[in-house]
This record gives structure tokens, C-alpha cells and sequence, in this order.
């Protein structure tokens, strides 16, 4: 199985779609980007549903408080492997790297933390030991954000996505539980 990237909106049935790309598969690692927020019971519900939907033989490995990680499984594994999300992924890394932060951002520092996490992860895609089903938002459809940390967000996403489409296989975008094809090889 190549490398393919899945894009869709919220709701849209991506992961659901990816789920099914790899459901024949009795031996995937499921790399979780969800970070954990102690508050939030909604949020939990939704880690648990998404659990409550893959097969018992995955694998799960969360990566939502260290998003460094998710670039050494990618290059360590060679079981066929489910990344969701690069969006939460892109989350946790913007946390680390200081990016949400204006003047941090102005400055260069966090701006450099952040490419070069998401240069490390999209090159560990490139160069995955096994194959690799990513799922990611695709948030450009929406109206420009109000603040400029929720911009920043969008902007790094598109280049996220436009990176590892570049290096996939194939990519898909689901939209209301449909799949286009976009890309093959």
C-alpha cells in the first residue's frame, strides 16, 4: 500500500473513509494526535468514539503531548499505519513551538521551531518504512479567522497538507461521506 493522504472537512467522514482504506489490514498502527484535555467531557467522548470504532488488533500509540514522536514511528514501523490527525498533530506542535504567539512568531524563533518539526515529520512520511494512511483537515475552504494565532493555524495547515500531498501517493478528499479521488501516483 502506497502512501495516501485523506482530506475532508469537520464531519466529513474522513477517518471513517481512512479507517476503511486500511480495514482489511489485521495489523495497523493507529498513530492517535489527540491531545488530552482534562475538562473538556466532550472532547473525551470523542477520543472514545473513535477508539470504540477500530479493530482490537490496532496498535495505538497517542502522540497528542509529544508531537515529536509521531516522525520516529513513522520511520521505525513497517506495519501498515493510520496517522489521525496531521490537524491535531499541527496543534501540539504549534503548542511546543511558541507559534501561537504573536511576537514569538515576529520574531522568527517559534516560526523556525515549527518548520522544522513539520519539515521532520512530512520527510519521515517520505521516507516511512511501511505504508501510511494520513488524515488531515482541510480548513482553506473557510472564511479568513478573526485572530491572527487562528490564521497563522489555517496558513501552517495548508502548508502541512499541500507538503505531504506533494510526497503521497494518492490523496483523497471526503466530503459528506463522499471520496474524490485527487491524486494517483
Amino acid at each position: 500500500m502506497p502512501r495516501i493522504l485523506v482530506l475532508g472537512g469537520a464531519r466529513s467522514g474522513k477517518s471513517d473513509f481512512a479507517e476503511r482504506l486500511l480495514a482489511e489490514e489485521p495489523d495497523v498502527v493507529y498513530a492517535a494526535t489527540a491531545p488530552r484535555y482534562e475538562d473538556d467531557a466532550e472532547w473525551a467522548d470523542r477520543i472514545t468514539s473513535h477508539r470504540a470504532r477500530r479493530p482490537e488488533s490496532w496498535a495505538t500509540h497517542e502522540f497528542g503531548d509529544r508531537p515529536e514522536g509521531l516522525a520516529e514511528l513513522l520511520r521505525a514501523n513497517r506495519r501498515p499505519m493510520l496517522i489521525d490527525s496531521l490537524t491535531l498533530w499541527l496543534t501540539a506542535a504549534m503548542d511546543e513551538a511558541g507559534a501561537w504567539d504573536d511576537e514569538a512568531w515576529r520574531e522568527g524563533g517559534s516560526r523556525a521551531r515549527l518548520v522544522a518539526r513539520t519539515d521532520q515529520l512530512t520527510a519521515a512520511f517520505v521516507d516511512a518504512a511501511g505504508p501510511v494512511v494520513a488524515v488531515s483537515d482541510e480548513v482553506g475552504f473557510g472564511v479568513v479567522p478573526e485572530a491572527s494565532g487562528t490564521r497563522r493555524f489555517r496558513d501552517e495547515l495548508g502548508r502541512l497538507n499541500q507538503a505531504f500531498a506533494a510526497a503521497a501517493d494518492e490523496v483523497w478528499l471526503v466530503v459528506a461521506g463522499l471520496p474524490l479521488k485527487l491524486k494517483d501516483h
